[in-house]
């Protein structure tokens, strides 16, 4: 029997189309379709639920040192409040699961994780704990993703919460819902601005229901999380990246913190990061008719394979069909003319940089002014 989220009730009222994902009954849209909350989140703001997703406590003294052994990322220097993206590492330095890790204190931090990984990275986290540690599974807590331009402004509206001074990728915590005390992150898997709102359960629906009275608002499904992540050029584990895929194959290179060198697997990775991969993830643009499908084959001018796409789709910002997957690190380059196999037909394509549409972030809004 699928699981459901505390707002199973608020989707099903909401006529949106249902479908498992990692073991929960959620919904994939709403009335509207895909297209059309993809293009709201873009352009207004959107209400996701992501309380599938497993939201957990580590704390205790040596917090700080124990994620470095778990994680290639430094956490020791890290400022409280601040989020770092990462991943966990096996002894071999293949990925077990992407993450974002917030440091609440000096030795307590705060981690979402995948929904479809939640027991096996509970189950990593756990095994290599050391004894003074404690771990804590926040199974009273639900998780909304407010995301779009509006979205400081309709936190302030909805619930007075003032977020105007949180800066991308940071926590802060604060008091709301009738006095229920919440971590809103300013972070979020779109490439728009927006928060992730840490909320207990008995007050999730009473907050959905606060922001769907908003006009901003509206509701979006799973499809289009997954297409806007696909636009912003974020990797989707069990895809993108899995258990045989090193940090630096899948271009992370730039989570590996300067001074963690003893991280499992940090043999093959540090190797990796100094000496280059035989394969890397970059994104990819048809420059023809057809869609980027997972799994189709990426070849080269002479018709060899060179790779494969690990996701593809349609691009409502764009109107084109782009995706992400490995091809030889050789030629892995910008403008790189290539070919992607649809059912036997070799469609152009080339090389590209991801993100494939201009992150709106708030640190990237500072830059561009």
């Amino acid at each position: 029997m699928l699981k459901t989220t505390p707002l199973h009730d608020a989707h099903k009222g909401l006529s949106a189309k249902m479908g498992a994902f990692a073991g929960y009954d959620m919904p994939l849209y709403y009335k509207e379709g895909v297209i059309a909350e993809h293009e709201w989140v873009r352009s207004h703001t959107g209400l996701f639920d992501v309380s599938h997703m497993g939201q957990v406590i580590i704390e205790g003294p040596g917090a700080a040192e124990f994620l470095e052994r778990l994680t290639p990322s430094s956490f020791q220097k890290k400022k409280h409040g601040r989020a770092q993206y990462t991943v966990l590492t096996n002894e071999q330095g293949g990925i077990i699961d992407d993450l974002i890790i917030t440091r609440l204190s000096e030795d307590k931090f705060f981690a979402v994780i995948n929904a479809g990984c939640k027991e096996k990275d509970i189950e990593w986290i756990q095994k290599n704990l050391p004894d003074d540690l404690k771990f804590t599974h926040m199974y009273d807590y639900a998780l909304l993703a407010l995301q779009g331009a509006w979205a400081e402004r309709i936190l302030h509206e909805t619930f007075q919460i003032n977020a105007h001074d949180l800066p991308y990728m940071h926590l802060m915590e604060a008091e709301a819902l009738y006095g229920s005390k919440i971590f809103v992150s300013r972070l979020g898997y779109t490439g728009e601005d927006g928060f992730e709102l840490s909320i207990p359960v008995s007050k999730a629906v009473d907050a959905w229901d606060a922001l769907m009275d908003h006009p901003e608002v509206k509701p979006v499904g799973l499809a289009a999380r997954d297409s806007l992540r696909l636009e912003m050029g974020y990797p989707l584990y069990g895809h993108d990246i899995d258990s045989e895929t090193s940090p630096v194959e899948a271009d992370l290179s730039w989570i590996i913190g300067k001074t963690n060198t003893g991280f499992m697997g940090a043999e093959r990775v540090l190797r990796e990061k100094e000496q280059g991969t035989a394969r890397k993830r970059v994104g990819v643009k048809l420059l023809d008719r057809g869609i980027a499908r997972e799994g189709a084959e990426i070849r080269g001018s002479d018709d060899k394979k060179i790779g494969g796409l690990t996701s593809g789709g349609f691009s409502p910002v764009l109107k084109e069909s782009i995706g992400q997957g490995y091809i030889e690190s050789s030629l892995a380059n910008m403008g790189e003319k290539i070919f992607v196999n649809v059912r036997g037909r070799n469609i152009p394509a080339e090389v590209t940089a991801m993100p494939f549409v201009p992150a709106k972030t708030k640190s990237m809004k500072k830059r561009a002014a």
